[in-house]
């Protein structure tokens, strides 16, 4: 393996990031197995490349480096202290590649891959636990990596990659995305149990118009949609505390602070009463988001379809007659 040694590195100080991944990646685990048998035709019947190409390659490594990593004696080469050097980091990176490798393929497996599943704070005491268990009848060892949000930070993580579903309300209408209604949820007006409108099961919004209100921050759909049903009830609602879940709004409502649109809770709480509106129509829209022209691994697609075939029946409250 006759070897001149360049006097310059062909690695330009500029551009030096992408050189080093255009020009030396390629060649690592060829120069990885020359160093482990200290011979080219070994290490090029192992690779199963010509013993030429394999010979060119290191000789192209060492002058794209400027460093001599063999000394040659015929097909049998020995690293020098640079090449001692190289290797051991070489053999990091390339343990880091096929760690990296070994972790997406087991994530896109069938049976046993996983699931990034964003899901709305709501969502998560009932529908998420319940989804989940039906979804493992079929699919027992499917792992899923669960992040709970409020819908816009979740829609932020699936266009950064983070999320492969999101399950978020109202439905987003966004040209990078793909979304599916999937069913509504009833929202109530709920007040104290001393309220003046306690005694009453049906209410229309406008009677609240005066009413001091407890509601999830700006940037959360339900706020949204709250904001939208006070507008079209025709008032704009005073605000005496705005959070980040909705059974602490509850509670605060059962404290006096106020009134609020929320979901039917999982569980009744005490000290307040949930009331019917009639008018306008306080429901609120649940789907399913994804990236537009993001490639599915099977275990995300068979967890789409299981979402899609759910539709008019995710919430486990709609079928027992809950929400009002």
């Amino acid at each position: 393996m006759a070897h001149k040694q360049s006097s310059q590195p062909r690695l330009s100080p500029s551009g030096y990031e992408e050189d080093i991944q255009q020009v030396l990646a390629p060649r690592l685990a060829y120069f990885a197995a020359v160093a482990r048998h200290e011979h080219v035709t070994r290490a090029a019947h192992e690779l199963g490349v010509p013993q030429s190409t394999l010979s060119r390659a290191m000789v192209r490594l060492e002058d794209d480096l400027g460093v001599a990593l063999f000394a040659r004696k015929g097909r049998t080469v020995s690293l020098t202290p640079a090449g001692r050097t190289f290797l051991a980091t070489v053999e990091r990176a390339l343990a880091e590649v096929e760690r990296a490798a070994d972790s997406v393929r087991a994530d896109a497996d069938p049976a046993t891959g996983k699931v990034a599943f964003g899901f709305l704070h709501t969502m998560g005491s009932e529908t998420v636990p319940s989804l989940i268990r039906a979804f493992r009848v079929d699919h027992p060892r499917v792992r899923f990596q669960l992040v709970q949000n409020y819908g816009e930070a979740m829609i932020e993580r699936l266009r950064a990659g983070d999320l492969d579903l999101c399950l978020t309300s109202p439905i987003p209408t966004a040209p990078d995305l793909v979304a599916r209604r999937l069913d509504e949820q009833r929202l109530r007006l709920v007040v104290p149990d001393d309220h003046r409108l306690a005694g009453r099961k049906r209410v229309r919004l406008a009677e609240a118009a005066d009413e001091t209100f407890v509601t999830l921050e700006s940037g959360y759909g339900l706020r949204r949609i709250t904001d939208d049903l006070c507008a079209e009830a025709g008032f704009r609602p005073k605000i005496a505390f705005e959070g980040e879940e909705a059974e602490t709004l509850r509670g605060l409502v059962a404290a006096g602070l106020g009134v609020a649109l929320l979901p039917p809770p999982a569980v009744a709480r005490p000290g307040v009463v949930e009331l019917t509106v009639t008018a306008p129509r306080a429901v609120r829209e649940i789907g399913v988001a994804w990236l537009d022209g993001h490639p599915d691994t099977p275990p995300v697609a068979a967890f789409k379809r299981f979402l899609l075939s759910r539709r008019g029946r995710l919430l486990p409250g709609v079928a027992e007659g809950i929400t009002g």
